[in-house]
């Protein structure tokens, strides 16, 4: 562990601080604290992109904390559940289809190439750290899939949600000159992500 992930908190009666969590004392620690309840309960897909993702990190297990690991659970409506393009700024995702058809794919970095694969319950397919990447319901069915990740707090951004709805908006000059639209469509793209 290097010194700059960790520091000793003395507010907290001398608790180590540790990559942005509070190391409970061992002595103190009870089952609660690596365990949770629910990842069987199917998640609410009815939203913008038909899908619905639960994530299980440190914020959920305090005893993820310095273990370097994360679980999720997807859930996709039929006809075209979406997880949308997305990358993970601090971890690689590895995930198994348990039910339905997936296509997924990933981006590589410069020069792009897009990597591709349908996958089937049981396939299972790595996304590599930091690049985007995403999960499409090609079947008329739903599908559900679980996903492991390299960190206790992988993070995500959602590309279209990070270009087009920040607070304070990107300035559309910018947009237009960068995906070559006209400024008026970068504007109606800002709206319609402004709350997204």
């Amino acid at each position: 562990m290097d010194k700059l992930s960790m520091k000793v908190d003395s507010s907290a009666g001398g608790s180590v601080f540790v990559n942005g969590k509070f190391c409970k004392n061992p002595n103190l620690t009870v089952a609660e604290d690596f365990f949770f309840w629910g990842l069987n309960v199917p998640g609410n897909t009815e939203n913008r992109v038909g899908s619905n993702v639960t994530l299980v990190n440190v914020d959920k297990i305090p005893g993820l904390n310095t273990l370097g690991i994360s679980l999720a659970r997807l859930d996709f409506a039929p006809n075209g559940g979406l997880n949308p393009p997305h990358t993970h700024p601090r971890g690689t995702e590895i995930l198994v289809v348990v039910e339905g058809t997936l296509y997924v794919g990933f981006v590589t970095s410069n020069p792009n190439r897009l990597i591709t694969k349908v996958l089937y319950p049981g396939d299972v397919f790595v996304f590599p750290i930091g690049l985007i990447h995403f999960q499409f319901n090609i079947a008329k069915t739903n599908a559900v899939a679980f996903a492991g990740l390299s960190s206790q707090n992988p993070g995500v951004i959602t590309i279209a949600d990070a270009i087009f709805g920040p607070n304070p908006p990107i300035n559309p000059d910018v947009l237009a000159k960068a995906f070559q639209l006209d400024k008026d469509e970068v504007e109606k793209l800002q709206k319609l992500f402004e709350n997204a």
